[in-house]
């Protein structure tokens, strides 16, 4: 995305969510993130987002910014450019930071023509989003092939610091059981309207 998007008036940006930093990755810390990215990313920033930084900061000394307010920047930016959202791993957010984060992409998605949000987890998270963003999303299963996954664990297993420590009884092992057990992936593309291009 980035070495497609060089050169124009676009912002790709994106998150992870990891499942042992459950309880600190909050809808507010992600799209904080985001627009953090966003900002520091800009080559010109408009005065109606540096207003709304500076007021942000003069609130309150020291209190980071509501979800409300990051909502209302990230509108601000995104819809003045081209922009792209990539979060990664929705599934391990839990179900109540979820839902505020569908209702903040919701209204900033409302005003921002020209934002993509990319989205992947596993598909039990399928349906919230579909329910949540119902007309906006294109949904598309993605994952490796047995092929792929072998020959990853092959060039992983070439590339071993201490060979001795593994027989033929053992890498066959893991060539067996760890392929069998990989998930399906799913992703969305959550857009305006479901015929939208992602890229073009």
């Amino acid at each position: 995305m980035c070495d497609q998007t060089r050169g124009q008036n676009a912002a790709v940006t994106c998150f992870y969510f990891d499942f042992a930093a459950r309880k600190e990755q909050t809808a507010t810390s992600m799209l904080g993130s985001l627009l953090k990215q966003m900002v520091s990313g800009t080559g010109r920033i408009s005065e109606d987002i540096w207003r709304a930084l500076r007021e942000q900061r003069e609130a309150v000394s020291g209190r980071r910014p509501l979800l409300g307010d990051i909502v209302n920047m990230l509108q601000l930016i995104t819809y003045s450019q081209r922009t792209f959202m990539v979060i990664d791993a929705l599934d391990e957010c839990t179900a109540v930071q979820r839902y505020r984060l569908f209702d903040s992409l919701k209204v900033i998605l409302e005003k921002s023509p020209d934002a993509r949000v990319f989205v992947t987890g596993r598909p039990h998270i399928r349906a919230e989003i579909e329910i949540r963003l119902a007309g906006r999303v294109a949904n598309l299963s993605i994952g490796p092939t047995r092929d792929d996954i072998v020959g990853f664990l092959r060039v992983r297993l070439s590339e071993d610091e201490t060979p001795d420590a593994m027989d033929e009884s053992l890498e066959a092992d893991i060539l067996k059981k760890i392929p069998g057990n990989i998930s399906e992936m799913w992703a969305a593309v959550i857009m305006l309207t479901i015929q939208s291009i992602i890229i073009g």
